[in-house]
C-alpha cells in the first residue's frame, strides 16, 4: 500500500490541507484492507463477519479505483505508462488553449463586460471609502501607499530625476510658442478693461525710479545745462523744474484714468497685443527671448531650488499620511466621497466611463490578454502545470477516493446481502 500514495511533486511544496487529506484517504484504504484481512481469517466465528468482510473488499476495489483515477490526471499510477494516464502533462497545450478560449468566451467580450459593469457602483463605493474618515486615516491601503510613494520618492536619483522633470518641462515650453497666447491674453485683458493695473504698476515704477535716482539725474542736467547756468546758479532751478514737471505729470496720470499719456499707453498696448500675435518680426524676438531664459543657467539653478522644496514636501507628506488627511486635502477627499453618493448625476457619469474604460480594455486587450494566458500555461514544464492543478482541486479529489471506498463498501455489503437472500 506504500506505493499508493502520490509523492511529493518535485520543486514545490504539497499544501498541508492536501496533504492531510492524501493521508487520510490512503489510511481509510489501509484499515479497509486490514479489516478485510482481519474479516476472511475469522468468517467462520459468526455469519455477520461475512458481511463486515464484503463491506471491506468492496470498499478496497472502489477505493483502489478512485485513486487510479484521480493519480491518472496527473501522474502515470505506480509509474507504469498506462494508456490515458498523465492526463494533465501529455494535454497542457490543449489545457491551455481551452482555458484561453473559456477566459475570452465568458469574461473578455465586450458586452458580457458591458453586462457585469452594469452592476458595480464604482462611483458608489469610491464614495463611500473616501467619506470614511477611519477608512482614510487608519486603512491598510492607505499606509501601504504611504511607504510606497515615500521609498519611491528616496530611492530616485533626486538630481537625476529633477533633471529630468526639468527638461520634460522645458521642451514642452520650446514646442508652444508663446508669443501668441500673450498676445491673446493681452487683448482680452484691454478689452475686460483690466489692463489698468498694469499701468497703475507702470507709473508707480516710474516714480519709485525718479526719486531713486534723483542724484544722477541732477547731475545729468547740471552737466547739460552749460556752464553760463551753473556760473549763476540756474541749473539747479532748471532739474528742480524738470523733476517737479515729472513727479507732477506721474501723479496725474496716476489719479486721472482718463489722461492723455494713459490713452497712448493703452494704444501702445494695443498695437503689443497685435504684433504679438500678427507681426513674424515680433513673434520671433519673443521665442528667442523665451529660448534664451530656458537656457540660462539662473532658471536651472532656480528650478533645481523648487524641485528640492517639492520632493522635500512630498516626502514630508508621504511619511505623515495622517497629517495629510487630516488637512486641507483630506477634507477635499472627504467632501468629493459625499458628492459621489449625493450626486446621482456624477456617479451615472462616472460609472459610464468605468464601464466604457472596462469594454474598452476588453476590446482593445482581450486577444492579448488570451494570448498571455495560453502561452504563459504554453510555458510551464509539465511538473509545474501538474503541480499547480494538484495544488489547486487535490484536496476536493481525495474526497473522491474517500467517497469511492465508503460508496464501494456499501455497494459491497448491498450484493452481499442479496446474495444471501437469494441462498
Amino acid at each position: 500500500m506504500a506505493a499508493i500514495s502520490v509523492p511529493l511533486r518535485p520543486g514545490g511544496a504539497v499544501p498541508p490541507a492536501l496533504r492531510r487529506m492524501r493521508i487520510l484517504a490512503t489510511g481509510l484504504l489501509v484499515l479497509m484492507a486490514c479489516v478485510y484481512i482481519v474479516a476472511r481469517t475469522n468468517e467462520d466465528v459468526h455469519p455477520a463477519i461475512a458481511f463486515v468482510r464484503a463491506f471491506a473488499e468492496a470498499a478496497m476495489v472502489g477505493g483502489l479505483a478512485d485513486w487510479f483515477a484521480v493519480t491518472a490526471l496527473f501522474r502515470h499510477p505506480l509509474g507504469l505508462p498506462i494508456p490515458h494516464t498523465a492526463i494533465v502533462p501529455r494535454n497542457k497545450d490543449r489545457i491551455a488553449t481551452t482555458l484561453a478560449q473559456f477566459l475570452r468566451e465568458n469574461f473578455l467580450i465586450p458586452r458580457v463586460v458591458a453586462r457585469r459593469m452594469q452592476r458595480i457602483d464604482v462611483a458608489g463605493a469610491a464614495g463611500r471609502w473616501l467619506s470614511d474618515a477611519s477608512g482614510l486615516g487608519q486603512g491598510r491601503l492607505r499606509r501601504g501607499a504611504s511607504r510606497l510613494a515615500s521609498d519611491m520618492l528616496e530611492s530616485l536619483d533626486q538630481e537625476r530625476l529633477g533633471g529630468m522633470v526639468r527638461a520634460a518641462i522645458a521642451g514642452q515650453l520650446r514646442q508652444i510658442e508663446i508669443s501668441p497666447l500673450l498676445g491673446k491674453a493681452l487683448q482680452a485683458a484691454i478689452v475686460q478693461n483690466r489692463h489698468q493695473p498694469l499701468i497703475d504698476s507702470v507709473v508707480r515704477w516710474a516714480g519709485k525710479t525718479i526719486e531713486a535716482n534723483e542724484p544722477i539725474l541732477r547731475e545729468m542736467i547740471s552737466s547739460k545745462a552749460g556752464t553760463i547756468l551753473r556760473w549763476t546758479g540756474l541749473d539747479e532751478t532748471l532739474a528742480n523744474a524738470i523733476l517737479d514737471g515729472l513727479y507732477n505729470l506721474l501723479l496725474e496720470m496716476a489719479e486721472d484714468p482718463d489722461h492723455p499719456l494713459r490713452a497712448k499707453a493703452e494704444e501702445g498696448l494695443a498695437t503689443l497685443a497685435m504684433d504679438l500675435q500678427r507681426d513674424s518680426a515680433a513673434r520671433a524676438k519673443v521665442e528667442a527671448f523665451k529660448n534664451d531664459m530656458l537656457d540660462n543657467p539662473a532658471l536651472t539653478q532656480w528650478w533645481q531650488g523648487v524641485w528640492d522644496q517639492a520632493r522635500t514636501a512630498m516626502l514630508r507628506a508621504a511619511r505623515d499620511p495622517d497629517s495629510l488627511m487630516a488637512g486641507k486635502f483630506g477634507e477635499a477627499l472627504r467632501q468629493l466621497g459625499e458628492t459621489l453618493q449625493r450626486d446621482p448625476a456624477l456617479a451615472h457619469t462616472i460609472n459610464r466611463f468605468v464601464r466604457r474604460a472596462a469594454v474598452g480594455a476588453a476590446s482593445d486587450y482581450g486577444d492579448g490578454i488570451v494570448r498571455l494566458v495560453s502561452d504563459t500555461i504554453r510555458g510551464w514544464d509539465a511538473q509545474t502545470i501538474t503541480g499547480r492543478l494538484e495544488n489547486a482541486v487535490g484536496r476536493d479529489l481525495q474526497y473522491i477516493r474517500i467517497n469511492g471506498t465508503l460508496v464501494g463498501g456499501l455497494v459491497g455489503i448491498s450484493i452481499h446481502a442479496v446474495g444471501v437472500l437469494l441462498s
